[in-house]
């Protein structure tokens, strides 16, 4: 009878064994490594993104007010004709006879007021103005369809989710609509003019342009807006420091240095700025 030979068979050793275990473990780590910096770099990048898109946008949205401001559908009235005095309220400093742009009461943004285009123009917050006869081109609109609006920065102690909002104080029921919201805080200058609505130079110094807050009524009327926005993104999407937080810190007053420096929190930043000069305001 023929017995099978059955050759001998050997396991893998312990040493062989923990030789793998530490190959795998480097390949994991740099495998796992990779991962973090795409995960890192994604969310750096979509938090820039939304910066940049958030930027653009409210440049378009400010500009474009700012360029309404004073409009008149009857290039022939009077500024003081087509803008009436009116007082203060809960939302924005006085407007003087002709005026078109005050700063809010707190100084953190600008009312502005203008006429409609048309009948029904939709203002800030989607709401149609008040109807009026529009059936001739340049036929002045009425006192009640004029439109002011009060456009601000609404801080909050979460970076990110501070805002800009505007708010139509002539609509039928004026309400607080969210224009941008990631917004950590904004500077507003103002250029002033002549106390003669009809003169067109800036008064002297005053290519310096001032703080909103220092604006009176008797500065004279704005000329021209310079405004700053700085927007951050949700808290440790940065590694290491950051040239606009600290450009922007060192010239920040002291309160808002103090609530900015308490919530930076690693976050990504971006400004948007822009100056503009109210082109209505002419003869």
């Amino acid at each position: 009878m023929k017995i099978a030979h059955i050759a001998s068979q050997r396991g893998i050793s312990m040493i062989e064994l923990l030789v793998a275990l530490a190959i795998s473990s480097f390949l994991l780590l740099g495998i796992s490594q990779i991962y973090l910096d795409n995960q890192r770099n994604h969310l750096f990048q979509q938090s820039q993104s939304t910066n940049l898109e958030g930027s653009r946008f409210i440049t378009l949205v400010l500009d474009e007010y700012l360029g309404k401001a004073g409009y008149r559908r009857d290039p022939a009235q009077s500024l003081e004709s087509a803008f009436p005095q009116k007082g203060e309220n809960a939302d924005c400093m006085a407007f003087a006879k002709g005026a078109v742009i005050v700063p809010t009461k707190d100084a953190l943004g600008i009312c502005l007021r203008y006429q409609p285009l048309v009948s029904g123009e939709a203002d800030c917050q989607g709401d149609a103005s008040k109807a009026f006869d529009d059936s001739k081109p340049f036929k002045a609109a009425p006192d009640s369809a004029l439109i002011t609006l009060a456009i601000k920065y609404a801080p909050n102690a979460e970076l990110h989710q501070g805002s800009i909002t505007c708010k139509n104080l002539n609509a039928a029921a004026p309400g607080t609509m969210e224009i941008l919201p990631g917004v950590a805080d904004m500077r507003l200058q103002f250029g002033f003019g002549s106390k003669d609505m009809y003169e067109k130079k800036l008064t002297e110094g005053s290519g310096r342009f001032a703080d909103a807050s220092s604006w009176t009524a008797n500065s004279g009327p704005i000329r021209a807006v310079r405004y700053s926005i700085l927007l951050a993104s949700q808290e440790n999407q940065r590694s290491g420091a950051s040239s606009i937080y600290d450009q922007w810190i060192a010239k920040s007053s002291v309160a808002a240095k103090s609530r900015l420096t308490a919530n930076d929190k690693n976050r990504i930043y971006h400004v948007s700025s822009s100056t503009q000069t109210i082109r209505n305001l002419m003869p």
